[in-house]
């Protein structure tokens, strides 16, 4: 689908966002934790990008650990934007944000940040060469040495380790009543709308968007993330 398409997807589904990502909680709130030691040697008025944030779970993650930090938030979703913004009102930080309905190529000139954030996005990008351009346009919001975690679904599609893994991940969404054809379903939807490719794959696309070696620091399912670090010459 299409970006337009996208951002319609999540406009509708930002009411009961965070209800739905509750089974997922335990592997985004593993991924968040080690936010920490990643980002330990950032200043302490550090400013971080918050790229296709959605509710933004871990816009707040980091903004009660580092309570001088400022943050710009960044999401096409003016629906999920506005579920950021609530939230970030409610939770006391709002002061430190700046809100973007936006994707982060069309940013305007905005100061360039320590570090950003970017979870489960660029793999919805199906074209490698959009998909490296999308990283591109993050690298060049950060400073030299700017610091990028990311996360997306990966795996070798068609795999015997995908299959299995595809099963065990099925069963966990669904619980214990996992329908018959629900593997299928999902595995039909991922190959039509979502970009899952093999680790090393994934690497040389970041790595090709303006950052040195990506290292994988998690893996929960097919979710894996990496952190990295943008590199020199990066204009």
């Amino acid at each position: 689908m299409n970006q337009e398409e996208l951002k319609a997807v999540f406009d509708k589904q930002a009411s009961g966002y965070e209800a739905q990502q509750k089974k997922l909680a335990p592997i985004h709130e593993g991924l968040y934790f080690q936010l920490e030691w990643i980002f330990s040697e950032l200043p302490q008025d550090a400013r971080i990008l918050c790229v296709g944030l959605g509710a933004g779970a871990e816009l707040s993650y980091l903004a009660k650990r580092f309570p001088n930090w400022k943050f710009t938030a960044v999401e096409p979703s003016g629906a999920m934007l506005d579920v950021c913004r609530q939230r970030a009102k409610s939770e006391g930080f709002i002061s430190r944000c700046d809100f973007y309905e936006a994707y982060v190529e069309s940013l305007p000139d905005i100061e360039l940040h320590d570090a950003a954030t970017c979870f489960m996005v660029s793999q919805f990008l199906l074209d490698q060469q959009e998909r490296s351009r999308f990283f591109r346009a993050i690298s060049a919001r950060l400073k030299p040495k700017g610091i990028l975690v990311s996360a997306d679904l990966s795996s070798t599609v068609g795999s015997p380790e995908y299959q299995a893994l595809l099963k065990a991940w099925v069963t966990m969404l669904h619980a214990a009543n996992v329908p018959a054809d629900a593997i299928d379903k999902v595995h039909s939807a991922w190959e039509k709308d979502v970009a899952i490719l093999p680790p090393d794959e994934l690497k040389q696309i970041i790595k090709r968007g303006g950052f040195e070696s990506p290292v994988q620091f998690y893996q929960a399912g097919f979710v894996h993330a990496w952190f990295s670090v943008r590199s020199s010459g990066i204009s």
